[in-house]
């Protein structure tokens, strides 16, 4: 079956590709759109260029440093408000209230508070992916059976084995939702970040090239921030399968 569903996948992306070939050629204005064998050499040329290298590489470092940050932070906020009904109850309608800011608003008080610069994106990309993880992870936590929590409890857990023993185990699926999300989140952040306050990096090249009419090179970009996005987000998919292997088996 598993082979059936990728074969259909491939097949999907082929008729894809066929069908922006062809519409880009005959329909398409070069000075707006390229098609896929003009982008594909765009894109090798890319590669070859040491300046959007480096600027992949930065953009990938920032990517990473805002996603650590994100889930750590998210997991310490969302921990305590998830455990205590108090606390849930005071904070997180203050937390739905920042998550419904648009954040691209409040990107001129990041470039006041950091500066030009990859603190900015990544402080910026960060805001992105926290709430995905906070808001999954409370989510799971309201979830989960009161009777683990309880038998924990009696059996003279601390509140450290408690968190560890039985609350993250429980949260696996969930946590790694909210990772996906949150790598998503991360990445548009950043990237909105280059787009409105670098003068140097992959935002500086997106612009050049929609201002210089170059569509291939642009496409180019685009593929291989996507590949850059879907490697990390095959990561996180590994990871998971590692970390919730002993449900697998306990299943079993």
């Amino acid at each position: 079956m598993s082979r059936y569903a990728g074969a259909a996948r491939c097949g999907v992306i082929a008729l894809a590709v066929v069908l922006w070939e062809v519409l880009a050629r005959w329909l398409g204005n070069p000075l707006f759109v390229a098609p896929p064998s003009t982008t594909v050499v765009a894109t090798i040329a890319l590669l070859h260029d040491p300046d959007v290298v480096h600027a992949l590489l930065a953009a990938l470092r920032e990517l990473a440093t805002a996603f650590v940050i994100a889930v750590v932070a998210g997991l310490a906020i969302a921990l305590p408000l998830g455990l205590s009904t108090f606390w849930r109850g005071a904070f997180l309608p203050l937390i739905l209230g920042l998550y419904a800011i648009p954040q691209v608003t409040v990107l001129p008080l990041f470039v006041r508070i950091f500066g030009l610069g990859p603190p900015t994106k990544i402080a910026f990309g960060v805001t992105h992916g926290i709430f995905a993880v906070i808001l999954t992870v409370i989510a799971a936590m309201r979830t989960l059976d009161p009777l683990l929590l309880r038998a924990a409890v009696s059996l003279g857990a601390s509140r450290r084995q408690l968190i560890f023993a039985v609350v993250l185990p429980s949260l696996v699926p969930s946590l790694f939702t909210g990772m996906r999300l949150a790598m998503s989140a991360v990445l548009l952040g950043v990237l909105l970040a280059e787009l409105y306050v670098s003068t140097t990096g992959i935002g500086f090249f997106a612009q050049a090239f929609t201002n210089g009419f170059a569509p291939a090179k642009l496409f180019g970009l685009i593929l291989l921030l996507a590949a850059i996005a879907y490697t990390l987000n095959e990561v996180t998919r590994i990871a998971e399968r590692r970390f919730s292997r002993w449900r697998e088996n306990s299943g079993s």
